[in-house]
């Protein structure tokens, strides 16, 4: 659920904004600043890393790590963001797979963000990758997406609400997306090759130093 901060009075679907990218550089960057050689790749992910797709503005990264390192926490919040304690928002289910996972939201009073911490082989870390790639390679599943989304933001008023009408729909869209990776072959290693020239994919420098983890069990509950 967000932060007080963080409410608005409706659920606002937009229409795409060009600056989005712009927005998740930015955002990346001081992830990156924050994480160092800890984070494997960050990637814009979500609505808004789809040229053409109506979301709400809400920029989100996908930071993939090897381990849930419990200090990943210290560092995002010595930067500022805030480690969302809610259950889902420590543990999703993707591919029957029960995966654990970290989300923060931005320090107070700034634009709206969330920040996902996943392992870089887990499944969930592919299933975002996998949604993007999909909506922006198949214009008609793009355009029907985004409306279906606006058309229910008009309905539905109240955040929890609108997620849970929202799931069966997306559970409906990632099975075309799954035949479409199929069909041509997509796997998460060309979904970063195809975001390298967008720079929707962040790749950190290459490690000075040791990065092994203290702690190479599941996130803190």
């Amino acid at each position: 659920m967000p932060f007080p901060d963080e409410l608005g009075p409706a659920i606002i679907v937009a229409d795409y904004d060009p600056d989005w990218p712009a927005e998740f550089a930015h955002l990346a960057a001081r992830l990156q600043a924050a994480l160092g050689d800890r984070a494997v790749a960050i990637d814009h992910v979500g609505s808004t890393s789809v040229p053409g797709l109506a979301a709400k503005n809400c920029i989100d990264a996908q930071v993939r790590v090897t381990a849930l390192w419990p200090e990943l926490v210290d560092l995002l919040e010595s930067a500022g963001f805030r480690c969302r304690p809610e259950p889902w928002n420590r543990v999703e289910i993707s591919s029957g797979q029960r995966c654990d996972k970290l989300v923060f939201a931005p320090p107070v009073g700034e634009r709206a963000t969330n920040v996902h911490i996943r392992l870089a082989n887990g499944p969930n870390a592919r299933y975002a990758l996998l949604f993007r790639d999909y909506l922006r390679a198949d214009d008609n599943a793009r355009q029907s997406w985004g409306a279906f989304k606006q058309r229910l933001a008009q309905t539905v008023t109240d955040f929890y609400d609108y997620g849970q009408i929202k799931a069966p729909a997306t559970d409906i869209l990632i099975a075309a997306a799954e035949r479409w990776a199929e069909q041509t072959g997509w796997t998460v290693t060309t979904a970063a090759a195809t975001a390298a020239p967008d720079k929707e994919t962040h790749q950190p420098p290459t490690p000075t130093q040791d990065a092994t983890p203290t702690n190479q069990s599941a996130a803190p509950k």
